[in-house]
């Protein structure tokens, strides 16, 4: 696919937004709600406002290569920091808005920051729990405050004690300054130069932070526009958390070609309706929204008589085969374009309109998704398709694409990238956009560089046509005691296009046998319960008899898929999510495998006993 636009002026991230603007002037850069309605900021604003805060951050006395955190939710907000802290030559340090005071602790001190942007009062109190044990913290930044007021003047009691200044006073600082302070900075930025350190989110271990490089971004922002990733009159709706550097490369890549960045607000129960209302034309997001949005039509499905599911099964394959033939560029027989239409009015209009009509394509990312979710998307007329990539790679290294995509596979090498598979079944990545190292730590056994070669800790395949397949992740292979490698991922997966289940984790390390732990979809399940007169809070259905039996159901079909030796022979329920407060789950909702193999190692224990 060709690329919509030339390359902006752009050769750090420290001047995307002036050369942005000056391509790109009135039109809408920023789309956010505030009372009820939606307001448009277009880039000649945006290049303003950051201006101005950069300016602010220099006087506020932030030098060339010194760290600002940002912890806030995302917002418009943290795309104006984060863009002014990089113009002024600082190197921003995205701190997850759900980390806790002692995670919160460890970023900012092992990054050395010297300042500090918080959303409200609820992120200022962690920075408070540790601010004795942060020294070179000077400076400490709000974005909200009560009634607007600047802190001293109607500020809450927690920006006095830390004596936190707005952001707005940020601004007004910088307009003090002369203009000229800021493109000096901006002009000696250089591309091996930090741009940002990303703390990875810990699936293992305490959280690394990768220090990835303006040279870094500026490569793959360029791989993103000569792949055609993203289009130049693209509305894209972010919800991800900016702290990620998935969410980061949509910001960045957006901002350069020149579409609008809908910001999310704030709700996550809110998502589908604010959909309704931006009517994105590209959807970055995780597995997880997909899968619920999956379930809730499939469980739409299946409330329907058994002529009425044969049906729409029958429509799902002729919508797959219609839209390959269109996308092959072959004409529709006439025997198949009536029904295709039909169906269309019927079944895939509504699963579009739950994206807001308009999405032309949509990316999932983070984590792996079932192929056949994969498949009802684009059977529907919504592709959603996969990439690959890791903080270490400036978030990606390979892409599908509508003309070349292959479900089943992440997709192949963005321009610019090499892949190849080492000799124990290991991705290995090789590219301008590959990380730094991590910030204090000379070496380490995960994300080496050798010979200009990442080892990504991942196992796959490339197939003759160079798609690249994910097998599942050294780390997570499970041995069994006698001496089976299992990969956890696939069943998993299965598992949760259940209505019914949220999260399974599959368990066996060592042990005998495998085994799962299911959580309940705490939304979908009580409807299941109302239906057949059960008790509805989750506590009571883990332990009913009838639920057990419904998802022994569900795990003798997934099981039916696998060889015996891979199959799950008990499982237990627990009468509770996973969840990100809980530490279980990473901010792009991925399962912290050793976290809940600790947490729950009861259970385990119990599922073996006798």
């Amino acid at each position: 696919m060709e690329a919509t636009a030339t390359t902006t002026g752009s050769k750090t991230i420290a001047d995307l937004i002036p050369s942005a603007a000056g391509e790109h002037a009135e039109k809408a850069a920023v789309r956010y709600k505030r009372d009820g309605a939606w307001q448009d900021v277009s880039y000649t604003q945006l290049a303003d406002i950051v201006g101005e805060i950069g300016l602010g951050l220099i006087d506020l006395g932030v030098q060339a290569g010194e760290r600002v955190c940002i912890l806030a939710n995302t917002r418009p907000e943290w795309s104006y920091v984060d863009m002014a802290a990089t113009s002024a030559g600082a190197v921003v340090v995205p701190i997850y808005q759900t980390n806790s005071p002692e995670e919160c602790l460890w970023v900012i001190s092992d990054s050395g920051a010297c300042a500090i942007v918080c959303e409200d009062d609820e992120q200022l109190a962690k920075v408070a729990a540790v601010r004795d044990q942060v020294p070179n913290l000077r400076t400490v930044i709000v974005m909200d405050t009560p009634g607007g007021q600047p802190a001293g003047n109607g500020a809450s009691t927690i920006e006095r004690q830390l004596d936190a200044i707005t952001l707005e006073e940020v601004r007004e600082r910088g307009r003090t300054h002369a203009v000229e302070e800021l493109e000096a900075r901006r002009a000696a930025v250089k591309p091996e130069d930090p741009f940002t350190f990303i703390y990875t989110s810990g699936t293992t271990g305490p959280p690394k932070g990768c220090v990835l490089t303006h040279g870094n971004y500026r490569a793959i922002i360029d791989m993103i526009r000569e792949a055609g990733e993203i289009e130049q009159d693209e509305i894209i709706y972010l919800y991800l958390p900016l702290a990620h550097s998935y969410a980061l490369l949509i910001q960045l890549a957006v901002f350069d070609l020149g579409g609008t960045l809908a910001y999310f607000g704030g709700d996550t129960k809110q998502i589908v309706p604010e959909l309704l209302e931006v009517k994105p034309t590209y959807l970055p997001s995780v597995p997880r929204v997909f899968e619920k949005i999956y379930t809730l039509a499939q469980g739409a499905i299946q409330s329907k008589s058994p002529e009425e599911q044969e049906q729409a099964r029958q429509a799902i394959a002729l919508g797959m085969k219609v839209r390959d033939m269109i996308n092959r560029g072959e004409e529709v027989p006439e025997e198949l374009r009536a029904p295709f239409e039909q169906a269309d009015e019927q079944l895939f209009k509504n699963v579009r309109a739950i994206f807001g009509g308009d999405v032309r394509r949509a990316t999932s990312g983070a984590a792996p998704i079932a192929r056949e979710i994969l498949e009802f998307f684009w059977a529907c007329g919504v592709p959603v398709l996969e990439g690959y990539g890791m903080t270490e790679t400036a978030t990606a290294a390979t892409v599908s694409t509508i003309e070349n995509h292959r479900f089943g596979t992440v997709g192949r090498a963005l321009p610019g990238v090499e892949l190849k598979i080492a000799e124990d079944g290991e991705i290995l990545i090789k590219g301008p956009n590959i990380f730094h190292g991590y910030h204090n730590m000379a070496s380490t056994s995960f994300g080496s560089v050798e010979q200009g070669w990442l080892h990504t800790g991942d196992l796959g395949a490339i197939d003759e046509d160079g798609y690249l397949s994910i097998t599942g992740r050294k780390k997570d292979i499970i041995i069994t005691a006698g001496g089976k490698n299992l990969t956890p991922a696939n069943l998993e997966n299965d598992l949760k296009q259940c209505r019914w289940i949220s999260q399974a984790v599959m368990h066996g390390d060592q042990r005998p046998y495998p085994v799962v732990l299911i959580t309940l979809d705490e939304e979908e399940i009580p409807i299941y319960a109302r239906e057949h007169g059960l008790p509805e809070d989750i506590a009571s259905l883990a332990k009913d008899p009838a639920i057990r039996e419904l998802i022994q159901q569900e795990i003798d079909r997934v099981n039916a898929k696998y060889a015996q030796v891979e199959q799950v022979k008990k499982f237990a329920i627990l009468d509770h999510d996973l969840s990100q407060p809980t530490g279980e789950l990473t901010p792009t909702l991925k399962v912290k495998r050793n976290v809940v193999n600790e947490k729950y190692s009861g259970v385990f224990d119990s599922l073996y006993a006798g």
